[in-house]
């Protein structure tokens, strides 16, 4: 084969070398999702205020951040962790289980829907949460293991 023939399938080799390895991973994955949505402010206020652990301001936060967008399932997971910090377990288990609806795959609302089981004393709930998060967590991820540490800790404190 000539070197004439050879020239432009090697200009394409030396293209791809000379890019990053994530460009030329991105090359054969799913197209970019759409442009992101602009940051919601009261979004970005309940988080800080759940950093602060102050759960009273977060609820109204993500109230208005649920009002407007119902189909946020971030949003509802914590608002639920945000009620279920401040005792509030009837809310928190509606907000939880919307975001569930949303999301079955939410690994943050099996999670924190876990722990407000336990705290109403419902561990046989909770262990099926641990399990939806075990089939998620194909490797591991640290809500199945925050989960299952606390249903062991549980589980020692009220021994059946």
């Amino acid at each position: 084969m000539s070197i004439l023939r050879r020239i432009p399938g090697l200009i394409v080799l030396a293209a791809l070398l000379a890019l990053p390895p994530a460009a030329v991973f991105a090359m054969g994955s799913d197209p970019a999702p759409a442009a992101a949505k602009p940051a919601d402010p009261d979004f970005a206020e309940g988080r800080k205020a759940i950093d602060a652990k102050d759960f009273a301001a977060a609820i109204p936060l993500f109230q208005k951040v649920v009002a407007r967008d119902d189909k946020n399932a971030d949003a509802f997971n914590w608002l639920g962790y945000a009620l279920r910090n401040q005792g509030d377990y009837d809310k928190a288990f509606i907000a939880y289980n919307r975001a569930l609806e949303l999301n079955p795959k939410h690994r943050g609302a099996h999670e924190y829907i876990g722990e407000a089981y336990l705290k109403t004393n419902q561990p046989d709930k909770a262990e099926e949460h641990l399990k939806r998060l075990s089939s998620l967590c194909t490797f591991g991820c640290a809500e199945y293991t925050e989960l299952k540490n606390r249903i062991a800790a549980y589980r020692a404190a009220k021994p059946s």
